[in-house]
């Protein structure tokens, strides 16, 4: 099926799929229609719901909104399941929520699998709880499809070909079509819009599983502006990707859940021990390199690493300690809304609350602006 959209530069990744979620904020339909006429996107995901409580406020919007531009739409749900029951309760969850944001029958419903419950489990339990989810995410009538990162597939979880949509932020993008037996390809979280604030999740469909299971009808209007568009999109992933550091991070936190402590900043690293929920822990530095953000523990012999997160998504604790001022979102609130009523940068927040600016915030969430 990849023959299907090959095209206007083949040597660069293409921005074919774009994801969003609340925190993207509120989306047009025109800004839906930029990205289709010169960035030469066909289809948007667009997040859901996550475990089984939160909807995302924006998804009926978005939906409506992409479907106003002629685009393909699909969903995602975040998973916080850790068994079968959990898998299959997020599931109709996700569903109803679904049906009742406008998802159309048909659509891609797909479960985003890289939270830390997720990583606390073996292989065979993720894969025994994506397929219950999956299974019963096609009782309301959508197809199925699993979202994880390079470094889980067929790790964390079996991903078998001509399946899954699969992150992974490469340092030269042009060149090389990863991941091509799998529907689908996450190159990049920073990509940017001409009208659109803020950075974005970009893919390349590798199948026609994202569009509808046919060949995309949906044609830019502006060919030359989506080959330069596309091509500088690729220059600008690779100098964010090599230019990633340490930076300095003194803070203290709190573990929300289990958290395991590697000897380098990689997954494939040494587990040293699983720090429980409640354990407060110190850090001196942190990093985003891998899809991950992963903070530095001082240690009696040496130092210990946390990968808090894949770098789009909630850390996997919060801070505590010292006395700070704190802002509670409400709906309809961004990093940038926040941060320019407390007269801050969106980094400067972020950082401060141990996040990124690509980090998902929820109406009732706590941020320290102070």
């Amino acid at each position: 099926m990849a023959t299907l959209f090959l095209g206007l530069n083949a040597n660069a990744a293409r921005m074919d799929m774009v994801d969003v979620s609340n925190n993207n904020g509120y989306m047009s339909a025109a800004e839906y229609v930029s990205m289709r006429n010169e960035f030469g996107v066909k289809a948007v995901t667009v997040k859901i719901s996550e475990g089984g409580t939160y909807k995302d406020p924006y998804a009926a919007s978005n939906i409506a909104n992409v479907q106003a531009a002629g685009l393909y739409v699909n969903g995602y749900h975040f998973a916080r399941y850790a068994t079968k029951a959990q898998a299959i309760a997020e599931a109709d969850f996700a569903g109803q929520t679904a049906k009742a944001a406008g998802l159309p029958v048909g659509a891609v419903l797909a479960t985003d699998v890289e939270s830390q419950e997720a990583n606390n489990q073996s292989k065979a339990t993720n894969d025994r709880n994506n397929a219950a989810f999956m299974k019963e995410i096609q009782k309301f009538g959508y197809r199925a499809d699993v979202y994880t990162s390079g470094s889980w597939a067929n790790n964390k979880m079996t991903i078998k070909g001509k399946t899954g949509w699969i992150a992974a932020y490469p340092y030269v993008v042009s060149g090389k079509n990863w991941y091509s037996s799998n529907h689908a390809w996450q190159w990049s979280s920073t990509a940017k819009f001409r009208i659109s604030y803020g950075g974005f999740d970009v893919s390349q469909l590798n199948s026609d599983y994202y569009t509808a299971g046919q060949k995309s009808k949906v044609k830019p209007t502006n060919k030359a502006a989506v080959k330069a568009n596309n091509q500088k999109a690729n220059k600008n992933t690779s100098k964010l990707v090599a230019s990633a550091k340490w930076v300095k991070e003194t803070k203290t936190y709190t573990l929300k859940t289990a958290v395991k402590l590697h000897t380098g900043a990689s997954t494939s690293s040494s587990v040293i021990t699983t720090l429980p929920a409640g354990t407060t822990v110190k850090t001196d530095q942190a990093i985003i390199q891998g899809g991950y953000r992963w903070a530095r523990q001082p240690r009696f012999n040496g130092y210990g690493y946390l990968a808090t997160s894949p770098a789009s998504n909630t850390l996997e604790y919060v801070k505590s300690g010292a006395t700070h001022t704190y802002y509670t979102v409400k709906y309809g609130d961004s990093w940038w809304t926040i941060a320019q009523r407390n007269g801050l940068s969106m980094t400067t927040l972020a950082s401060q609350n141990g996040k990124s600016i690509y980090t998902t915030i929820y109406p009732g969430q706590r941020l320290v602006v102070r």
